[in-house]
């Protein structure tokens, strides 16, 4: 997910009639479907759908402004890509490894609150929870810059509000008709953006020339320099490889499919990013495309001649952002509704129809509205752009809690691979992934750390207070 574009997307899944939670023990609780029942709208995502889910998250709008961004260190930014999607692929493996322990609804929260109890467990949730909602609103913000293109709504503060704001609720509306809807929206959404994504990955191949490419260092750093400099700005990009573990409750045959789901996912997204990215390198000279604000625009028009590669790009990334959207509301309400089950968030959080917690949904795309309205009425985009970043931080926090369960499990034995073999292959995926959210937490930034080290200190204090009335009621 790249929020910037973040973070930052479902068919109807096939006829077999199953319980709303599969793998849940606990089951939904409130809504209007009963326990152990199922209707139309609430049928788990088969593969094809949780690996929708997976890229579309992955791949929100940043991807089209993306080469360009890194285009000021050289190719030697590509070398940082494979890095970082190897690093990516080893997080993704763990998620896949916790799920076939465990495949319930909440993901780093459950895995966290296994293994090392109530505390991390909310930790865990409460990070995501937050991550969730504000990046929805930046997604929102982001999105309206591509919509102005196709419509003018950015002229006025109010219109541009306006259109964020429909932008937020539209997906949320799917969310609340039910998991079947919201797998129909991913699905076609992914689909839809892939194709000029693709168009311009695969197609630029054949109009490559190599002499626009540019230097292979031209950061005037040394080569690790330069790799890690570029990477600060990759880092963020994978954010989502934890999709289809957070709603594993909703997969069928989640042991095997959310493992499945993460790999295949993140691997097709970092394939979309390499390829895109090469082929804008190879298609846009090196010293015009440091200064593009549409690098992706500027490949289709290389390419093909006319001026309608901005529109068509602008189209793409609307639609790959509703559906960043789309999935990112889903996620955002499925930890509170796991730690809800658990006494860990309040109740309410626990509601369920058709499959979604919809008290959930509606508070992360309310929180998201007020958010998005204070940035486009108060003129405050640099605290927007700050929290933004807070969320960075936010995000990676149940990511090293996870990959601290997987690690607890291998050493402890509790579930330990059946050869030496494996527990070795597993270990050393797992100090990758570990790696991997050590390095994305440290590319937030300073400041981010700690502004959001006091996001996670409000949360103590809801803790303390949900810890305390879950005594009273059991003591």
């Amino acid at each position: 997910m790249h929020v910037t574009g973040t973070a930052p997307q479902p068919a109807p899944a096939p006829s077999e009639d199953l319980t709303v939670a599969v793998g849940d023990p606990h089951g939904p609780t409130g809504g209007a479907d009963a326990p152990g029942t199922t209707s139309k709208h609430d049928r788990g995502f088969g593969l094809p759908v949780a690996t929708a889910l997976v890229m579309g998250n992955i791949i929100g709008g940043g991807i089209f402004t993306l080469p360009a961004s890194i285009a000021p260190y050289g190719t030697v930014s590509l070398v940082a890509f494979g890095v970082l999607t190897v690093a990516a692929i080893a997080l993704a493996l763990v998620f896949g490894r916790l799920a076939a322990r465990d495949p319930r609804t909440g993901g780093p929260y459950v895995y966290a609150r296994e293994a090392f109890g109530d505390f991390a467990g909310f930790l865990a949730a409460w990070s995501y929870w937050i991550t969730g909602w504000v990046s929805n609103a930046a997604l929102a913000v982001a999105a309206v810059g591509y919509l102005d293109v196709l419509i003018p709504v950015g002229g006025h503060h109010w219109s541009a509000c306006l259109a964020a704001l429909t932008l937020l609720w539209l997906p949320a509306v799917a969310n609340f008709a039910g998991t079947r809807y919201v797998g129909a929206v991913q699905l076609v959404s992914t689909v839809l953006k892939f194709v000029p994504l693709l168009l311009v990955a695969v197609g630029g191949l054949f109009f490559f020339d190599p002499s626009r490419l540019g230097p292979f260092n031209s950061s005037g750093h040394g080569p690790v320099g330069a790799v890690s400099a570029s990477a600060a700005l990759l880092l963020f990009s994978y954010l989502g490889v934890e999709s289809a573990a957070v709603s594993a409750g909703e997969v069928r045959d989640a042991r095997r499919n959310v493992g499945r789901a993460s790999v295949i996912g993140t691997t097709g997204a970092a394939l979309v990013y390499l390829l895109g990215t090469l082929s804008v390198f190879g298609t846009v000279p090196h010293d015009r495309l440091v200064h593009s604000t549409a690098p992706f625009s500027d490949a289709v028009n290389a390419m093909f001649g006319g001026g309608w590669g901005g529109t068509a790009v602008a189209l793409a990334a609307v639609i790959s952002m509703t559906g960043c959207l789309n999935g990112w509301t889903l996620l955002s309400a499925q930890t509170p509704y796991a730690a809800a089950q658990d006494g860990l968030f309040p109740a309410t959080f626990a509601r369920r129809r058709r499959g979604v917690p919809t008290f959930g949904v509606a508070v992360t795309v309310v929180l998201s509205s007020l958010l998005t309205a204070y940035n486009y009425l108060s003129g405050s985009a640099k605290v927007f752009e700050v929290l933004v970043l807070v969320t960075t931080f936010t995000a990676t926090v149940p990511y090293l809690l996870a990959t601290a369960a997987q690690l607890f499990h291998l050493i402890s034995g509790d579930g330990a691979s059946v050869n030496r073999a494996r527990l070795v292959r597993d270990a050393v995926v797992t100090a990758v992934a570990a790696g991997f959210s050590l390095w994305l937490m440290a590319g937030a930034g300073y400041a981010a750390v700690y502004q959001g080290t006091l996001f996670l200190f409000a949360g103590v204090l809801v803790y303390a207070v949900m810890a305390a009335r879950r005594r009273r009621r059991h003591g």
